[in-house]
């Protein structure tokens, strides 16, 4: 079994479409789409809609805007206090009570603008998860007939505020944005679905067929060297300081883990790379997890070493199955995390009382494996592709048996003087470059060395990446 910590579309549901890209939005690159609609269309009436998995919170972040920073600003947003906004002609007209802090699973947003609407409440809609939002702390509905600056033939964003302010970058992965013109129907049947087994999960459909219109766009980010590709027919929007490797298999049908920065109680880091990359912020010895955790089943991971400043560092790897509730713990002093240490090689568990001992150091430039089987309840390590301990197993505590009921992925920097940066890769977008590829063997992930090579405890093994449709599988 395997769970996400989360509370948007988070649990794994069965669908016959398959969303296979998202496009990363690293907000360190300053990236973004835009184009100018050579004519207006209907300002009265149409529709945004796109699935996004969010990265950073507490900052303001676009999904559409067309402004000039002066006389008009139309945005789609995020806010700083991570509510929803709405906002026409420099006017706030709806703003959710509700915060949006998911950082784990995607959220589909839908906005709707149909000023002609007889019914004023109904002249700007704004729909999740397939669900009408009710609730705003701001509730200004437009005149009858208001025409928008969005859909007029005016420089239009995606992710950011315009290329003059260049502010308020999306940090996150988006997938299946579609603008429609003239169309003001319910997001349910056009843009998702809910699932049958289970009522709470809207699921993308199959989009392709929908009617867009004048300056109508769908953007399916299938295209590595050209994300901006309208396969609606539209014209394609320009990209701004996007590379390939920002096309991600992480997606709205299959999500993957990343860094839970939720869960960063006291290692204080800063995200890059869609949450696949973080850096120490402080002292603190305080340990990350990801956002999945699994109680049953075969997974790998793949982590990167860097040391950022002060010397060679200490980078410190393995899984936790607790929560980092104090300042100067490092993962391996609680009992139920193992946290393999690079300078000496040695793996600490239970306040450091039951350390393993022959691992071999690793160093800025690494790569380590993570090989954790929870049907035999061993974990394995691997540095640049070659198994420790000539695949000899570390045993662990029965995940049943552990605080959380399950185990993480986790990262730790056990220095007071030193700063560090870990590049992961679950296997959605990997935050360093890979130069093989290998998937596991339910054909998922794009990893540097082969999930399935090796000799486990003298087995063989298919360890899977951690992602959710690999959930209910348990490798083999």
């Amino acid at each position: 079994m395997a769970f996400l910590i989360g509370g948007a579309n988070s649990a794994a549901a069965d669908t016959a479409f398959s969303v296979d890209n998202s496009c990363r939005w690293n907000r360190a690159d300053t990236p973004y789409m835009h184009q100018t609609f050579s004519g207006a269309g209907n300002r009265d009436k149409w529709t945004f809609s796109c699935w996004v998995k969010k990265c950073s919170n507490g900052v303001e972040q676009r999904l559409l805007t067309t402004s000039d920073n002066s006389t008009y600003d139309d945005n789609i947003r995020f806010e700083s206090d991570d509510k929803f906004m709405i906002i026409c002609n420099n006017t706030e007209v709806l703003k959710t009570n509700r915060m949006f802090r998911d950082n784990s699973a995607f959220y589909h947003i839908c906005v709707i603008w149909d000023s002609g609407n007889g019914t004023s409440g109904d002249r700007v809609q704004l729909w999740v998860n397939g669900t009408r939002e009710t609730s705003f702390g701001t509730e200004a509905y437009p005149d009858q007939n208001t025409d928008s600056h969005i859909n007029n033939a005016t420089p239009h964003y995606i992710g950011v505020t315009n290329a003059t302010a260049n502010s308020h970058h999306l940090h996150g992965y988006l997938a299946e944005v579609v603008f429609q013109n003239d169309s003001a129907a319910s997001p349910v049947d056009k843009f998702g679905e809910f699932d049958e087994d289970s009522p709470t999960i809207f699921k993308p459909i199959d989009v392709s067929g929908l009617t867009l219109g004048t300056n109508g766009t769908y953007l399916d980010f299938e295209d590595s060297s050209n994300l901006g590709n309208d396969i609606g027919g539209g014209t394609d929007w320009t990209e701004v300081n996007f590379a390939a490797t920002d096309q991600s298999s992480d997606s709205p049908t299959n999500s993957f883990a990343t860094w839970n920065s939720l869960a960063d109680y006291y290692y204080a880091g800063s995200y890059a790379e869609g949450n696949c990359q973080t850096t120490t912020g402080s002292s603190e010895y305080g340990y990350l997890p990801a956002t999945i955790g699994v109680s049953s089943g075969l997974w790998y991971c793949e982590i990167e070493w860097d040391a950022k400043s002060g010397g060679s560092g200490a980078g410190q790897i393995g899984i936790t199955s607790t929560q980092s509730t104090a300042s100067n713990i490092q993962l391996g002093q609680n009992a139920y995390d193992y946290g393999w240490y690079g300078p000496d090689g040695k793996v600490y568990n239970n306040n450091d009382g039951d350390t393993i001992t022959g691992q071999n150091t690793f160093t800025e430039g690494d790569i380590i494996g993570i090989y954790l089987d929870l049907n035999a309840n061993k974990l394995y390590f691997a540095k640049n592709g070659t198994l420790e301990n000539s695949g000899t197993g570390i045993s662990i505590t029965d995940p049943a048996s552990t605080p959380l009921g399950a185990y993480f992925f986790a990262i730790c920097y056990p220095s007071s003087s030193y700063t560090g940066t870990y590049k992961a890769n679950f296997g959605g977008c990997p935050a360093f470059a890979i130069s093989s590829g290998n998937t596991d063997a339910n054909g998922y992930g794009n990893f540097e060395y082969d999930p399935s090579s090796g000799t486990f405890d003298s087995a063989s093994k298919n360890f899977l990446a951690l992602c959710t449709k690999n959930l209910g599988s348990d490798g083999g």
